[in-house]
C-alpha cells in the first residue's frame, strides 16, 4: 500500500478548485485520464466502453467557458464515469447483458442529464454483472480488484469501484439494489453513498428491482459524495417515485461528531463478523467517542427474515422487468440472472405477500430504532476481503449467502440511506468496510460523520500500491 498525491487520485473536490481558479485545465487532465485508462485498464477491465472522443470534446467545451468566466457547477471539466446501465444518449448501454450489447438509448438517463448539464466529462461506460444482479455474464470479462486480483471486487458496480479506486476516473455513478454500491467500496477502499429510496431519479436506468433500486456515487471521501450527490439528486418529473426537490441538508462545516448519538449493537455488530472488522469497528467508535460523539446502546430488529428474503423480493420484481425478454430469450441469459428471474416466476402471490409483510414489520422497527438516535454503525459485509473462491463457495449455501447481505440489502428494502466507507485495513493490506446508516433524507447528517471520521483518520486516502 502507498499514499499517493498524483493527479489521477485527486479528490473531487480538490481537482475542483485546481480546476476553477485556471491551475489545471480540463483538457490535460481529461487527456491524463484516457491515457491512464488505455494504460492500465486491459488488466483492470473497469470499462465496458471509454468515449475518448465525447470526453475531450466536453473538455474543450469546459475549458472555453471557464475561459470566459462561466462555470456551470463546481463539477465543471472534472472527468467521471457512469455504470452501464444509465442510459447515454448515441453510446450503447448493454446493463451487463449480453442481448443488450446493441441497444443505443435515444436519451439520456436523467441523472447523466444533469451531469452534462453540470459540466462534467463523460469519460465511458463502466462493466457491471448481468443486469445488475450477482454475477457478470459469461461473455463479458469481470473487472479485477486492484488490491488483490484473487479478491471480490464487489457486486453490481465492481466497474465503478476498481475505475474510482485505480484513478480511472474521479467519481463513479452507481446502482445499489441489496449492496451494489456499498460492497465494491468496501471491497475498493472507497467511499459510497446509497441515497434514500426517491432522492435520486431512477429514469433511464436498467431496472434490477424497482422498489429495491438506488442511484447514488462512489467516490473517494465522504465530501465527494456530498459533492455528487448535490447534482444529481432532486424530484424528476420523468420518474414519479423521485421525492419533491426539498433543500439538500448541508452537514456542519465543523465535520464534528459532537452532539451526534450514534447507535450500537453489539450483538447484531459481532454476529458471525470477522475479528478483524469487528476489531475496524471498535476502533471507529473510539473515534468518533473521542470527537464528542455520544454512543448509545440500541437493540436492532432482527434482519434475519428481511436478508433471507431479499432474493424473493428481488426475483419478482425482476421478472416483471425482465418481461419483454424472459423467457422468450432465457439461453442467452447467464445462469445466476436465469435463477433469479425463475425464483420470482415461480413465486405465489400469497408467498411474495409474506415476503412484504416480513419487509413491513423490519421498517416500522427500524424506524422506531432511528428514532432514537442520528446513526447507526456498521459494518459492510461479515466477512474481510473475501476472495473468489469464497464467493463462489456461497452459490450452494443460502444461510452464507443471507449473512454476506444481512448489513446491506435489509436497507435497500427499507429505503434509508447508509455511507461506505474505509474504516481500516486486514493484517494482508486489503480495505475493509463499514457504514453508516441514517433516517430517511439524513444524507447530511451521514457525511457529516463520514467528514468526521476521514478528517482524523487516512484509510480513504490509501491506494492499491501496484496502481
Amino acid at each position: 500500500m502507498t499514499s499517493s498525491s498524483d493527479l489521477h487520485y485527486l479528490e473531487m473536490h480538490e481537482l475542483s478548485l485546481l480546476i476553477r481558479t485556471r491551475k489545471l485545465s480540463p483538457v490535460e487532465v481529461t487527456e491524463a485520464q484516457l491515457a491512464r485508462i488505455d494504460q492500465l485498464d486491459g488488466e483492470l477491465h473497469s470499462y465496458a466502453r471509454v468515449t475518448p472522443e465525447l470526453a475531450l470534446a466536453q473538455a474543450r467545451q469546459a475549458e472555453e467557458e471557464l475561459a470566459r468566466g462561466h462555470c456551470r457547477s463546481p463539477l465543471h471539466g472534472i472527468p467521471l464515469a457512469v455504470k452501464d446501465l444509465f442510459h447515454t444518449a448515441g453510446i450503447p448501454t448493454a446493463a451487463g447483458m449480453a442481448i443488450h450489447r446493441n441497444f443505443i438509448p435515444q436519451q439520456d438517463a436523467t441523472v447523466v442529464t444533469r451531469l452534462r448539464e453540470a459540466g462534467s466529462v463523460l469519460l465511458g461506460k463502466l462493466q457491471m454483472t448481468e443486469g445488475a444482479f450477482a454475477t457478470h455474464h459469461p461473455a463479458f470479462t469481470a473487472p479485477v480488484n486492484p488490491w488483490g486480483a484473487g479478491h471480490w471486487a464487489g457486486a453490481s458496480s465492481s466497474g465503478c469501484g476498481v475505475a474510482t479506486a485505480a484513478g480511472l476516473c474521479y467519481a463513479a455513478l452507481g446502482t445499489d439494489s441489496g449492496g451494489s454500491i456499498r460492497f465494491p467500496c468496501a471491497a475498493n477502499g472507497l467511499t459510497g453513498l446509497k441515497p434514500t429510496w426517491g432522492r435520486v431519479s431512477r429514469h433511464g436506468t436498467f431496472e434490477l428491482a424497482a422498489s429495491l433500486d438506488h442511484v447514488g456515487p462512489l467516490t473517494r471521501s465522504a465530501r465527494d459524495a456530498l459533492f455528487l450527490l448535490s447534482t444529481i439528486a432532486g424530484h424528476d418529473p420523468l420518474d414519479p417515485t423521485s421525492l419533491p426537490s426539498v433543500c439538500l441538508e448541508i452537514p456542519s462545516v465543523e465535520e464534528s461528531f459532537r452532539g451526534l448519538r450514534i447507535g450500537i449493537d453489539e450483538a447484531w455488530l459481532s454476529d458471525g463478523v470477522d475479528e478483524e472488522i469487528v476489531e475496524a469497528l471498535e476502533e471507529v467508535l473510539a473515534m468518533i467517542r473521542d470527537g464528542g460523539g455520544t454512543l448509545l446502546r440500541v437493540r436492532m430488529p432482527d434482519t434475519r427474515a428481511v436478508s433471507a428474503n431479499w432474493e424473493k423480493h428481488c426475483g419478482v420484481q425482476t421478472a416483471v422487468a425482465h418481461a419483454a425478454t424472459y423467457p422468450s430469450r432465457a439461453g442467452e441469459y447467464g445462469p445466476a440472472l436465469s435463477r433469479l428471474i425463475d425464483g420470482g416466476r415461480a413465486l405465489s402471490g400469497m408467498d411474495y405477500q409474506r415476503v412484504l409483510l416480513d419487509a413491513q414489520r423490519f421498517h416500522g422497527e427500524l424506524e422506531c430504532v432511528l428514532n432514537e438516535v442520528d446513526l447507526l454503525l456498521a459494518p459492510v459485509q461479515p466477512y474481510a476481503a473475501p476472495t473468489h473462491a469464497q464467493l463462489g463457495a456461497l452459490a450452494q449455501d443460502p444461510e452464507a449467502n443471507r449473512r454476506l447481505i444481512q448489513f446491506t440489502a435489509p436497507f435497500n428494502v427499507t429505503g434509508h440511506p447508509c455511507l461506505s466507507l474505509p474504516i481500516g485495513f486486514t493484517a494482508a493490506g486489503l480495505p475493509i468496510g463499514g457504514q453508516f446508516i441514517a433516517g430517511k433524507g439524513g444524507e447530511g447528517v451521514l457525511c457529516r460523520a463520514g467528514m468526521a471520521l476521514q478528517k482524523v483518520s487516512d484509510w480513504h486516502k490509501i491506494r492499491p500500491g501496484s496502481f
